[in-house]
């Protein structure tokens, strides 16, 4: 299964350090979300990283950042729901928040996620919206799949049912980043994340 983790939606001191660990302990992509940054602000990040990282970082907002340092690819999102005209990122993924809106996304997406899953660590008050049934119909009809990427509460007690679901990874954030303090736990946690979901 594929380990995708988001950033922070704020910037948190030593980031940076955190993001090369992540991919030193086995993330497979980072999609580097800023809700509010500057194009100045995303770039001051991307520009401390080498090549072989950013090839591996998918942006969220400010798309042109893709074609100018290399990234992997670009996030559909309601802020940002297309890709702008000329830009050929080598990956495209999407938002799905219904069985039905993945089955429809699927076919102009590499991936997608489905969220949220289970109740969120990161938001308040944002839970679960499928029940197990329905996830494991969708799975027996073929609209869960390896590009779908579940998103919602991960952590790593749920991977099981996510392999169950037949998912093709599971996207962390809340999870990942409350451990972001103490550079020890948190290398502990990623390891431990890719050694659950395999290689």
């Amino acid at each position: 299964m594929k380990f995708i983790v988001i950033t922070s939606p704020e910037f948190i001191p030593g980031e940076v350090s955190c993001i090369r660990c992540l991919f030193d302990c086995g993330l497979d992509i980072l999609h580097l979300r800023k809700p509010g940054a500057s194009k100045a602000d995303m770039a001051r990040i991307l520009d401390t990283l080498p090549d072989d990282i950013r090839r591996r970082i998918v942006v969220h907002d400010h798309f042109p950042l893709c074609r100018d340092y290399g990234l992997l690819g670009v996030h559909l999102n309601g802020r940002n729901p297309v890709v702008p005209p000329g830009l050929c990122p080598c990956s495209v993924s999407a938002s799905c928040h219904s069985v039905a809106e993945v089955a429809a996304k699927k076919a102009e997406c590499d991936y997608v996620f489905l969220s949220p899953i289970f109740d969120s660590i990161s938001k308040q008050g944002y839970t679960a919206a499928y029940s197990a049934t329905e996830l494991q119909q969708a799975s027996a009809d073929g609209i869960i799949d390896n590009r779908v990427m579940a998103l919602g509460g991960m952590s790593l007690d749920n991977i099981a049912a996510l392999k169950k679901w037949q998912f093709g990874g599971a996207v962390f954030l809340g999870d990942v980043w409350s451990k972001a303090g103490d550079a020890a736990a948190f290398t502990r946690h990623a390891t431990e994340i890719r050694k659950v979901l395999g290689s």
